[in-house]
């Protein structure tokens, strides 16, 4: 199987390409272009230096949120236009999911966080199985808590069941280091910075998971999740509500 991935989730732009067991390429970049700058020109890199011919690729894995509004629709914008002109399907993979598959074959507990501003995080809480049926054995990702927008303290809360260490890795790392020092009774530790952000490969790899799953659609069905509002939408809901306060 022939992938094309894309991450624009979150900080990082990624593009991988993958064939079967093989990672042909990777190109990621944290720094501080717009996605909207980065992306194409990135996958127009990838493409020439792999000789790739996209008419060749079995499907396009792209992070399907939750993340950030504009990395979001950025990413599955040009999912979608590739997908729509080559006639391929689409694989959604959570973000949150991806950013987990990162820690593959830990025993810790895995807590992606992702920074939603106001105090809130894109997270989730995962594990992972080994799989004896495979050959050789290989582990399945569990969810334990599906991912969602939530409290950071409500994150804490939940890891805080857990009589279990928990990694955490994902843009909300340093952005809440403190509070999590503070608030945590349960052993913890941060993900390696070569591990802690989003990643095209994590992207195309749990998307060949998900494909063999039967989890895909058709370029023209592909929205991305933003599980939340954006903030023009709370904005402009709250002076819907102010409004209608005014005028009762």
């Amino acid at each position: 199987m022939k992938l094309l991935a894309l991450d624009s989730s979150g900080l990082t732009a990624s593009v991988a390409v993958l064939e079967d067991d093989k990672l042909t390429a990777e190109y990621t970049v944290n720094y501080k272009k717009t996605h909207s700058q980065t992306l194409l020109p990135m996958l127009d890199a990838v493409r020439k230096i792999t000789e790739l011919d996209p008419a060749s690729l079995d499907a396009i894995a792209v992070a399907a949120g939750p993340g950030s509004f504009t990395g979001l629709r950025i990413g599955s914008a040009t999912a979608k236009g590739l997908g729509l002109a080559l006639e391929k399907p689409i694989i959604p993979v959570p973000t949150v999911d991806a950013l987990a598959y990162q820690m593959y074959g830990t025993d810790k507990l895995i807590c992606p966080i992702m920074d939603a501003r106001r105090s809130q995080v894109y997270t989730g809480l995962y594990e992972f199985v080994k799989n004896t049926a495979q050959r050789p054995a290989g582990y399945d990702l569990q969810i334990v808590k599906k991912q969602c927008a939530t409290a950071v303290s409500e994150i804490i809360r939940c890891c805080n069941a857990y009589d279990r260490e928990v990694i955490f890795l994902g843009d909300g790392v340093p952005v809440f280091a403190q509070t999590l020092a503070d608030q945590l009774t349960v052993p913890y530790s941060f993900a390696p910075v070569h591990r802690r952000l989003q990643s095209a490969a994590a992207v195309g790899v749990y998307g060949c998971v998900l494909y063999r799953q039967g989890i895909w659609e058709s370029a023209a069905a592909h929205r991305p999740e933003y599980l939340r509002m954006s903030q023009a939408e709370r904005e402009r809901l709250e002076r819907e509500q102010k409004a209608e306060t005014h005028d009762s």
